[in-house]
C-alpha cells in the first residue's frame, strides 16, 4: 500500500514496537508513506529545511536533553515549530519523561505523540520493519499458491475449473499449500512477490462435494507454509481443439504480479490430462532453467545444427555428382 495510518503502530502486535499514545489523539489518522524514520537534529535549533514530509520523528535522550536546556517559552517555541510542519507522529524512546507542555502542543496542533519501552536502536530497527512491511505494494487475487519441489507456483483459472483439486492432488504428493481461494500478494524490496493466505481461511481449502478440510489437520504440518515467494504462473484455461497450444516451449511468456513479471504457463484442462504430473514437470523444468539448462532451445539447437550438416553434405555429394 501507499501509506498508512499512526494509529497502525499502535495496534500492532508482531513488531514489538511497544508503543502507548500519550496526546494527539485526533491526529491518529495522519499518514506515514515512507519507511525511514528522522531524528530531528537541528530542527529543534530552528533549522527545519530537512525535516521530510509525512515521515515518523523520533525523540531519544539527545534531543530531551537539549529541550532541557532551554527556558521554558523556547522549549515551546521550538516544539510548535515543529508540530506545525507536515509530520506523521513523534515518538519518545526509552520511557523517558514527557512534560505537560510537549502533550499540549501536540493535543493544540493534532500531531500524536508517542511513547515505547525500547532503546532508540532497538526500536528503529523495529519500526523500520514493520514499516517496510506495511507500505509494500499488496493485493488479493482469487486462486491458488502452492510450493512444489521448493518452486512458488500461482495457479489461475476460471471457477470451477479444478484449481483446488489440483492442490489437494499435489498435496497429496508431498508439497505444500500456501493459500486457497484467496491468495494475498505483497511486493517486496528488489521486486520479488510473496504470497500468503488470509488469516481467516489459512490451510484451508474448498472441495467441491466433500466442502471446506483443512489441510495442516489431515496431512500435518509439513503439508503447509504460510508464506512463499511466487516464482512461476499457470493458468487452467478449457481445452479448445481450434486454439493452438505451445507445443516446443521456445518462446517464454511472463505475467505481471504487482509491476514484476513472472514466468507464465498456459495449461489447457481436458480429461485424461494428469495435471499434478504436469504442473510437478513444470516445476523441475523452470530449476533446470536456473541453471541455465533450456531443454526446448537446446533441442532446437541441435536439430539446426543436423539440418545444417545434413544440407552441407548433400550439397558436398551434388558436387561430385
Amino acid at each position: 500500500m501507499d501509506s498508512i495510518r499512526v494509529s497502525s503502530l499502535i495496534a500492532d502486535k508482531e513488531f514489538d514496537l511497544r508503543l502507548e499514545l500519550l496526546a494527539g489523539e485526533t491526529g491518529a489518522d495522519r499518514k506515514i508513506v515512507s519507511a525511514r524514520i528522522q531524528k530531528p537534529g537541528l530542527a529543534l535549533a530552528g533549522f527545519t529545511e530537512h525535516i521530510h514530509k509525512d515521515r515518523l520523528q523520533i525523540f531519544g535522550n539527545t534531543e530531551l536533553s537539549y529541550l532541557q536546556t532551554l527556558s521554558a517559552a523556547d522549549q515551546r517555541t521550538r516544539m510548535r515549530a515543529l508540530f506545525q510542519l507536515p509530520i506523521s507522529c513523534l515518538i519518545v524512546t526509552k520511557n523517558l519523561p514527557v512534560n505537560e507542555m510537549l502533550k499540549q502542543e501536540s493535543n493544540d496542533a493534532r500531531v500524536p505523540l508517542l511513547r515505547s519501552s525500547h532503546l532508540s536502536s532497538t526500536f528503529i530497527d523495529n519500526i523500520e520493519r514493520f514499516l517496510q512491511e506495511a507500505l509494500t505494494a499488496s493485493t488479493s487475487v482469487h486462486g491458488v499458491l502452492i510450493d512444489v519441489i521448493g518452486v512458488g507456483i500461482l495457479i489461475f483459472g476460471k471457477s470451477g475449473i479444478g484449481k483446488s483439486e489440483l492442490a489437494l492432488d499435489l498435496v497429496t504428493r508431498g508439497h505444500r499449500l500456501v493459500a486457497d481461494d484467496i491468495v494475498d500478494l505483497k511486493r517486496k524490496p528488489g521486486g520479488s512477490v510473496y504470497g500468503s493466505g488470509s488469516e481467516i481461511i489459512q490451510h484451508h481449502m474448498e472441495v467441491r462435494g466433500i466442502g471446506i478440510i483443512n489441510i495442516k489437520d489431515l496431512f500435518g504440518v509439513s503439508a503447509v507454509r504460510d508464506r512463499k515467494k511466487v516464482e512461476m504462473v499457470i493458468e487452467l484455461v478449457d481445452w479448445d481443439d481450434r486454439a493452438e497450444y505451445d507445443r516446443l516451449g521456445i518462446d517464454e511468456h511472463t505475467y505481471a504480479v504487482l509491476d514484476t513479471e513472472v514466468p507464465l504457463l498456459v495449461i489447457p484442462v481436458r480429461p485424461g490430462r494428469n495435471l499434478g504430473t504436469i504442473v510437478e514437470v513444470a516445476a523441475r523444468n523452470h530449476l533446470l532453467k536456473l541453471q541455465g539448462h533450456h531443454s526446448a532451445r537446446e533441442f532446437q539447437e541441435k536439430l539446426s545444427k543436423q539440418i545444417e550438416q545434413a544440407t552441407l553434405t548433400r550439397g558436398i555429394g551434388d558436387e561430385v555428382e
